[in-house]
């Protein structure tokens, strides 16, 4: 069936000019066929913490049904001193084939310096008055990066011991998913400015330029570059031994990583590029993106898959994030407009709706937003990421507003069914594409995943 559709789906591609060609070096995942076969001895193993809601759920479920063993990991948890320590007994996931119970916590906003003062320890005092007046001392924050570094490439050490004991190395057929991400200093003053800078209207707006340029801006690039980027260099460094072995026995190994760097939506009349603003993260997600680059020019098996957005418990900050995602169902009604799948999904979100003609006012607040001269201002491929601006961010939080007012119960949107449907369709493509991968790093838009769910079903 997937054969199938892929040649319905180059027809419907060559005959529709719904395709807007990246300006850089982007490449698109447009298609992909069942790639990774079911063997006596697979793992898929999560490099990090796999939380409910997540992208990862969906490469889970595919690689389940593929007969491969699924081996979790954690991040770790802090006790009442804020020491970093291991899951206890009655936290340990118990749906999965193995665990590995190796804190795998990174970033240093934690790590004390040569004064015994961690970065978080520094910002305790500050306050919404003072806090663009401080800076730095010295080499505190590269004297706190670099015993995060050097705690967390330890921690990789102890965690691939821990692993070589599950896995065999002959004829193992490996996959590591990289799920690491974020990085936010819990330091008390940060979430109140990133409120303001991810939500703020009016008096309390604060340009994402003016944080991103401020000392605390500084630790937080630092460490998003260290949870997000430099993580995945570690893993596939570290992991270097076990892969050679298991590839000389006959075996495959490969590495999948979760970024973001906007998605083709349809938008007006076009499959069109677009990006929520301000994404701070992005510049630890083009990190990400270099080191999958540097290992895969080494021969690796490593690709850094671009998701689009979708609703999940740690996005909540990003209000706005989901109005791209409005747009999925058009994708399925342009390219499959009389599959049945299709029309399950226009019954299903239109039941959620206060009307069903709403739908239809949806799509016309989603094309307002992004043709707004003044939003695609924010929303340039080139540049990315792009800060905000006061006109958009208010925009794009009233149209979010708009949107979810369209709803029966602001407690069940159309956007949580949409979530469903795309990290399983990432979860889809990721696992057979990431086999031979031919990229680095690929994008997955709206069309892919609309191929991969009616694909499916």
């Amino acid at each position: 069936m997937m054969r199938a559709l892929l040649t319905s789906f180059k027809k419907i591609w060559n005959l529709r000019n719904m395709q807007k060609s990246f300006k850089s070096s982007a490449s698109p995942l447009r298609e992909t066929q069942s790639q990774r076969k079911s063997h006596s001895s697979s793992y898929l193993v999560l490099f990090g913490e796999l939380f409910s809601r997540g992208y990862a759920n969906g490469l889970v479920d595919e690689a389940t049904q593929h007969g491969y063993k699924i081996v979790k990991s954690t991040v770790g948890r802090r006790d009442l001193e804020q020491k970093l320590r291991p899951l206890l007994e009655s936290e340990k996931p118990t749906d999965c084939d193995a665990f590995i119970n190796v804190p795998l916590e990174a970033g240093f906003d934690m790590e004390k310096d040569s004064d015994g003062l961690s970065p978080v320890d520094r910002l305790k005092e500050l306050g919404l008055k003072d806090w663009a007046d401080f800076k730095w001392p010295g080499h505190s924050l590269e004297q706190s990066q670099k015993k995060g570094h050097e705690r967390f490439r330890q921690s990789v050490k102890d965690y691939i011991k821990e692993l070589e004991k599950i896995v065999p190395t002959k004829e193992t057929h490996l996959l590591f998913a990289h799920l690491m991400a974020g990085g936010v200093p819990r330091a008390k003053i940060v979430m109140p400015l990133m409120n303001r800078v991810f939500k703020g209207t009016g008096d309390r707006y604060m340009p994402s330029s003016e944080f991103w340029n401020s000392s605390i801006g500084e630790l937080c690039a630092l460490n998003f570059n260290e949870v997000t980027a430099y993580t995945l260099d570690i893993l596939i460094e570290e992991t270097t031994d076990l892969r050679q072995r298991i590839e000389a026995s006959g075996g495959h190994v490969s590495y999948v990583a979760y970024g973001y760097h906007g998605t083709e939506v349809w938008i007006g009349t076009n499959l069109e590029w677009q990006s929520y603003s301000p994404y701070l993260q992005g510049y630890a997600k083009i990190e990400l993106e270099n080191v999958s680059q540097k290992w895969f020019d080494q021969g690796v098996k490593t690709c850094v898959y671009n998701c689009p957005e979708i609703l999940t418990n740690s996005s909540s900050i990003f209000q706005g994030v989901e109005v791209a995602l409005y747009s999925l169902i058009r994708i399925f009604q342009k390219m499959y407009p009389e599959h049945g799948r299709t029309h399950r999904l226009i019954h299903e979100t239109t039941q959620l709706l206060k009307q069903p003609q709403l739908l239809e006012k949806i799509y016309t607040l989603v094309d307002d937003f992004y043709q707004d001269p003044e939003v695609k201002k924010t929303v340039d491929y080139a540049h990315w990421p792009s800060h905000s601006t006061k006109y958009q961010l208010e925009k794009l939080l009233g149209v979010s507003h708009e949107i979810v007012d369209c709803h029966q119960n602001d407690k069940k949107l159309m956007v949580g069914l949409m979530s469903e449907i795309v990290f399983n369709s990432c979860g889809w493509g990721m696992f057979h594409d990431s086999y031979k991968p031919e990229k680095a790093v690929r994008w997955i838009g709206h069309d892919f995943v609309a191929f991969a769910e009616v694909g499916k079903n």
